[in-house]
């Protein structure tokens, strides 16, 4: 590296790939000195105005603020605060349109300015800042709210700290390479002490070997005016460089300083490089030394639609349109434009309420003719110009092809992440096509897709970690209840005499207990009240049905003795029809039954007896006839045998027995010896009624004994 520094000091320069030398147009707005914009009524303050991280918001609507007050607050390296450009009220927080390529909107914060533009009182400048640890200058830039001004807005604190102990190193781009951009140029006229002040502070921060400030050889006044502010013991090396577009970037700056290549995805610190833009260290300087945060920057506002171009110190927040009151700009009738950052690297505003923002160098209006407006692009011919133009040594023509299809994972192997996004191959390019374009939407998807890519990761090792918590509490828990358990056999053994018998007790009891579960389990548990009151409930049902037998037994007798009492009313009168039969066709009866007769005739009691005789005979006749006419079949006699067997059964099967000889009866009563309606009729009277029944027979055995005493007479 010392071989390195000594050529450097010997005034040694490289040269890097590509570069084109575009229309320079710098002279329309270098001739005036720095004025001051104003303050307008209105400021607009993105929250974001940098690479990295919003901050948390610290005011409220309706708040009053104070110049130099933080707005936001942020803990992590990649975030620096916003602070309030004048005082005023807080009016709104709300999305507005902001400094972007894609036009669309992001939360600002809205302040409406009293017009006194009051600072904050807690204001501390470093006097000597030589003896303040570097630490304590570094937090100093980050709560000042200073990030890179040359474009790319990288936080500055974070950029110096991690260079410290490694940049050996450190380079001041003051090359101002873009056209129409003549900001650092008359910030280096007007403030080339300061700027030194500035180089002095990263000094004694990262104490590099050597310090360069490298300018362009078409800004001659300001490499006079650093030439006079530096001395021989500063340590710093003013070198001037050929003019060539895109001189500037940090990655070529390098190369022409050092002769070095920074390596792909890497940082010029990897070389021991640390790269700082002139306006960032002259913010540097005023946050150090004068304890003022980045509340304003000069904006170049150029173009031959304005009327007065130059240089003007714009507080953040301003919007286009109150500036180009200021220049007296007239918009162009067919194509009005207003371009922010330079004709290369910048982009075509939607409106004029956009607001100015710490990475915003310049504004151009130009007409027609300043710089002509494509409507359309064309094929591309393959010629080969966009890969010659690119400083980075990229393929544009294979990026394009790439980034148009959406095939990212190829822009990625083709380095798309090194393009600067200067524009050259655009400018190059014969068929108008806008490259740059599609290089920054293709970044922006894969910055998109990486973002999600990583917050799956980190739910991913969020949901692993919570696994294995879960897994080691788990464990923890069965060592402690395998703890607790050794510890209550340890005791048993201990407290009883039989030691391990204690044990196999226990083990004996819980095997015990588990096959009681387990039979409790398959088995349905019987319950003795349940148990009491099912044998309860099986008394009742057989109490219910010795009842019903009874009940049925009782009046299968009283039905037989009905039935029985009308056989024999029948039986009686068949005997009667069969005496009157024989009497009359018979011989007359002998003297001896005759008297017999007589006798019995003139003795009631006797007739009685004779009567009953008659039944009993008769029904003896018709249980003989019911065995001989109806048999019993097979089935039958296994019933009967079934129903012997059960008292209950054979009581119902004696029952059916005697009906069906009652209904045999009378139906060969019915056929055999028809009985008249007036027989009938007492009949039934009678077998309805026991008594009548026998009143019935005693009056017919009168009338019998009474027809025999008068046939007697007659024969006599």
């Amino acid at each position: 590296m010392l071989s390195i520094i000594e050529q450097i000091k010997q005034g040694q320069l490289w040269d890097f790939h590509g570069g084109i030398h575009p229309e320079e147009n710098k002279t329309i707005s270098n001739q005036a000195a720095i004025q001051q914009a104003g303050i307008p009524s209105q400021l607009v303050l993105p929250l974001k105005q940098h690479i990295g991280g919003k901050g948390d918001i610290l005011v409220s609507v309706g708040d009053v603020v104070l110049k130099g007050q933080p707005l936001t607050q942020g803990n992590i390296a990649m975030c620096v605060p916003v602070h309030a450009p004048t005082s005023g009220r807080i009016t709104a927080i709300e999305p507005r349109t902001v400094a972007h390529p894609s036009g669309l909107t992001d939360l600002c914060i809205v302040i409406e300015s009293d017009g006194e533009d009051r600072w904050i009182e807690d204001r501390t400048p470093f006097d000597d800042f030589s003896s303040v640890d570097p630490i304590d200058l570094i937090e100093r830039i980050r709560q000042s709210g200073i990030s890179g001004m040359g474009g790319a807005g990288f936080p500055t604190s974070r950029k110096i700290q991690s260079g410290i102990g490694k940049a050996e190193m450190l380079i001041i781009n003051a090359a101002e390479c873009e056209p129409y951009i003549t900001a650092d140029d008359r910030l280096m006229r007007e403030h080339a002490e300061e700027i030194i002040d500035g180089i002095k502070i990263l000094q004694h921060i990262l104490t590099p070997k050597v310090c360069i400030i490298a300018i362009e050889d078409n800004k001659p006044e300001a490499v006079k005016a650093l030439n006079q502010a530096v001395t021989d013991h500063d340590n710093i090396i003013i070198r001037v460089i050929p003019t060539k577009y895109p001189s500037g970037g940090s990655r070529q700056l390098t190369k022409i300083i050092t002769g070095q290549e920074v390596p792909a995805n890497g940082r010029s610190t990897d070389i021991g490089v640390i790269v700082q833009n002139v306006g960032t260290v002259f913010a540097i300087k005023r946050a150090i030394c004068d304890a003022e945060p980045l509340i304003e920057r000069i904006v170049t506002l150029t173009g031959n639609s304005m009327s007065t171009p130059g240089n003007l110190w714009v507080r953040l927040g301003t919007c286009i349109d109150y500036l180009m009151e200021l220049v007296g700009y007239k918009a162009d009738k067919k194509h009005p434009r207003i371009i922010m950052g330079g004709s290369l690297m910048g982009f075509t505003l939607p409106h004029q309420q956009v607001p100015i923002t710490k990475i915003t160098n310049c504004i151009i209006t130009p007409d027609k003719k300043e710089l002509p407006l494509y409507n359309h692009e064309m094929a591309c011919i393959r010629c080969s110009s966009c890969a010659d133009a690119c400083p980075t040594s990229l393929l544009p023509q294979q990026l394009y092809w790439y980034s148009k299809s959406e095939d990212y994972d190829k822009c990625n192997e083709y380095n798309l992440a090194d393009c600067i996004e200067c524009g050259a191959c655009a400018y190059v390019c014969p068929s108008e096509i806008p490259l740059v374009q599609y290089y920054r939407q293709a970044k922006s998807e894969i910055y998109s897709r990486k973002q999600d890519a990583l917050a799956a990761e980190r739910a991913k090792l969020r949901f692993e970690e919570k696994n294995a918590r879960l897994e080691r509490d788990k464990l923890e828990r069965e060592n402690k209840f395998k703890q607790a358990a050794e510890n209550r056999r340890k005791e048993m053994k201990t407290e009883s005499k039989g030691g391990d018998d204690a044990i196999a007790a226990a083990i004996a009891r819980a095997k015990a207990k588990q096959a009681e579960a387990a039979k409790s389990e398959t088995s349905v548990p019987d319950n003795s009240e349940m148990a009491k009151l099912r044998e309860e409930r099986k008394q009742q049902a057989r109490e219910r049905k010795a009842k019903l037998a009874e009940e049925t037994t009782a009046t299968d007798s009283d039905k037989s003795d009905k039935k029985d009492a009308v056989a024999a009313a029948i039986a009686r009168a068949k005997a009667r029809k069969a005496a009157q039969a024989e009497e009359k066709t018979e011989t007359p009866v002998i003297s001896e039954e005759n008297n017999q007769n007589t006798e019995e005739s003139a003795d009631p009691k006797k007739a009685a007896v004779a009567a009953a005789i008659a039944r009993a005979k008769a029904r003896k006749a018709a249980q003989a006839e019911e065995k001989t006419e109806t048999p019993v079949t097979s089935e039958e006699n296994n019933q009967n045998t079934e129903e012997s067997a059960d008292p209950k059964k054979a009581a119902v099967a004696a029952a059916i027995a005697r009906a069906k000889a009652r209904k045999a009866a009378l139906a060969e009563e019915k056929t055999e010896t028809p009985v008249t309606s007036e027989e009938n009729n007492q009949n039934t009277e009678e077998s309805a009624d026991p008594k009548k029944a026998a009143v019935a027979a005693a009056i017919a055995r009168a009338k019998a004994r009474k027809a025999a005493q008068e046939n007697n007479k007659k024969e006599e």
